[in-house]
């Protein structure tokens, strides 16, 4: 498939509206955001025809935005500190020689990243010139032939996660149409976590030099059902209720320890590592719009027999309590325990399947005056064995971006023609 041609128009610095007082100049970063991963948390939004001079609009209400989201426009001064000196965003916008239905029926996943300002899977810096000293938010809007648009984000995880990042754009978009209620984050994140002295651990992006594949798995509302169905009724589960998040990991882990057996005879561990948002696990809870990488990976192994693969993810997840945060905000002994599993895992002994959900976050409610959008994605990734699941529009179904070596994909998708949960082929994919 031809690649749609995406031409850069303009390309600009965004600051603050408002300087940043000199008491906020200068921001601690937790000890969370020092162990994060060296990349940008990509999202791109796209949108049917907007009323003429909405696009107008997004650079002053991403200037007026960045008065409360004063981090973003600064720069890592660093590795404990964000110098708040309104330095700006960049705001780039593009010209897409296509129609905007073109790409979302039948989207080319690999055509994605050119609606972003930045390559977001390198080492924090590589793109936009390979500046010195990186953004942290880089914006572009895309323009489309037919009136269509994408707006495509990239936040820097040395200081966001998905929540923060979606806790932004949906704060851009609020004062884009004129909503008073804009909410203001909060970014004293480094008072629960203090940040801690990293000697002898880099975080690293975990980006691999073999061939990785990105394929996107869509499961409507009907798939998800017999998901569910086969995962409380069969494989040893004791679990009745499992939700679509648990089916859908379960199902896709299942699968990654078969690819793993057709591989290898050998008897190793397999672990599911998820995602976990910390916000409400702490005590007090902190609000949703808490700023900062407020997430940990909770960890489930299970051995090539084991059965009860949805049990085990629960029962992993729930571990992830308030005690669980009260020995993090320690620090010092999860940094040791960071170059155990590190060391652990460059020794092979256990096949790791990372999963993000981001199906809670409310992404389908970005609107920037001229209505909700159509598609949200996220694009491929350069990382062995890691699946990001998010929404479908209609908020009954789940799409799985499913990101593996190329030689393993292909044992992933085999079909079963029975339309039974056997496969990923179940799914629909694209």
């Amino acid at each position: 498939m031809v690649l749609n041609h995406v031409e850069v128009i303009s390309r600009e610095i965004v600051k603050p509206s408002s300087p940043t007082p000199h008491h906020l100049r200068n921001l601690k970063l937790s000890f969370l955001d020092q162990i994060a991963p060296p990349v940008y948390v990509p999202i791109i939004l796209f949108y049917d025809q907007p009323k003429f001079g909405h696009c107008f609009d997004l650079k002053q209400s991403l200037s007026e935005t960045l008065t409360s989201f004063y981090p973003l426009a600064g720069r890592v001064k660093s590795s404990v500190t964000v110098d708040c000196n309104d330095a700006g965003v960049e705001y780039v916008e593009a010209q897409v020689h296509a129609l905007l239905s073109e790409v979302i029926e039948k989207p080319n996943i690999e055509e994605l990243k050119q609606y972003l300002p930045i390559e977001p899977y390198g080492t924090v810096g590589t793109g936009m010139g390979c500046r010195e000293v990186p953004l942290l938010l880089a914006v572009q809007v895309n323009f489309f032939k037919c009136g269509g648009m994408a707006i495509g984000v990239c936040i820097s995880h040395n200081i966001a996660d998905g929540s923060s990042l979606v806790t932004f754009i949906n704060a851009w978009a609020a004062k884009s149409r004129g909503d008073g209620k804009v909410v203001c984050p909060s970014f004293d994140l480094a008072c629960h976590f203090p940040p801690r002295n990293l000697s002898g651990f880099t975080p690293t992006a975990g980006i691999t030099k073999e061939k990785i594949v990105t394929r996107r798995f869509v499961f409507d509302k009907m798939k998800l059902a017999k998901l569910k169905e086969a995962a409380s009724g069969g494989g040893g589960s004791q679990l009745k209720d499992p939700t679509r998040v648990e089916a859908v990991s379960a199902f896709i882990w299942k699968h990654f320890i078969k690819v793993a057996k057709l591989k290898s005879d050998t008897k190793r561990m397999f672990a599911a590592v998820h995602a976990v948002n910390l916000r409400s696990r702490m005590s007090p809870p902190l609000p949703d719009h808490a700023f900062g990488n407020i997430w940990r990976f909770s960890s489930a192994l299970a051995t090539i027999d084991n059965g009860d693969l949805v049990g085990q993810l629960r029962s992993s997840i729930k571990k992830i309590d308030r005690d669980y945060v009260k020995n993090l905000q320690n620090g010092d002994g999860y940094v040791e325990y960071l170059k155990k599993a590190k060391e652990n895992f460059s020794k092979g002994e256990i096949e790791l399947c990372n999963f993000s959900s981001w199906c809670r976050f409310p992404v389908y409610d970005v609107d920037y005056g001229w209505g909700k959008p159509v598609w949200v994605c996220t694009t491929t990734m350069p990382f062995k064995n890691v699946v990001i699941l998010m929404s479908t529009s209609c908020g009954e179904g789940i799409e799985a971006w499913v990101s593996m070596l190329e030689d393993d994909m292909p044992m992933l998708e085999q079909r079963d023609h029975n339309d039974k949960p056997e496969n990923l082929a179940f799914s629909t994919k694209f």
